[in-house]
């Protein structure tokens, strides 16, 4: 039975969102195609016609997370963010214990070297996008150029949201948060 192009479109963004939110949860290595197909309540037949293979769904669905992260979006209502928002947002309990809705580089970044070129592209290009963002966000003066001071603070706020969900401590999980939040707060109000 065919679908028509509004289903199929429909079904391509079920299977996104699905797959991302998966991948988030588990890794990349950690989701098989049943998984996937189950979540978004269609067949292998429409994932592989949709897709051709997990290789390629893997590679879009972790763009269609990318373009969702933490560090894209912005509170519902709000016309723009500060750095300081960002920074209390990301490095927030909600977000380490939300990683199937949080950050895409925070989850699935230290997976990454072992996965395709394709995956790898797919992350380069939302890493220097998420740097030109936050360059532009940054205020013009300073000892380093924008898009260093804005590379630095993107690895300082995954870094911690790594580290903070790698612990099996919940204190030291907080503390990892509030003090990088505190140091990067006070970093930002001093520029």
């Amino acid at each position: 039975m065919r679908v028509s192009k509004e289903k199929a479109a429909e079904n391509r963004a079920r299977i996104l969102t699905e797959a991302a939110r998966l991948f988030r949860e588990r890794g990349l290595s950690g989701v098989g195609v049943d998984a996937l197909t189950e979540a978004a309540g269609l067949t292998h037949g429409s994932l592989y016609s949709q897709f051709g293979s997990k290789e390629r769904l893997a590679a879009e669905a972790l763009e269609h997370a990318l373009a969702r992260s933490a560090l894209t979006r912005r509170p519902e209502g709000d016309g723009g963010q500060t750095i300081a928002e960002l920074i209390e947002r990301y490095l927030s309990a909600s977000h380490r214990d939300g990683p199937g809705q949080g950050c895409a580089m925070a989850a699935l970044g230290c997976e990454l070297p072992r996965q395709a070129p394709a995956l790898r592209r797919v992350f380069t290009t939302a890493l220097r996008d998420r740097v030109a963002r936050l360059a532009r966000l940054l205020p013009g003066h300073g000892k380093a150029p924008p898009e260093d001071r804005a590379l630095a603070l993107l690895s300082s706020l995954v870094g911690a949201l790594i580290l903070a969900r790698a612990v099996e401590d919940e204190a030291l999980s907080d503390q990892i948060l509030s003090a990088t939040r505190e140091s990067l707060l006070d970093r930002s109000a001093a520029e």
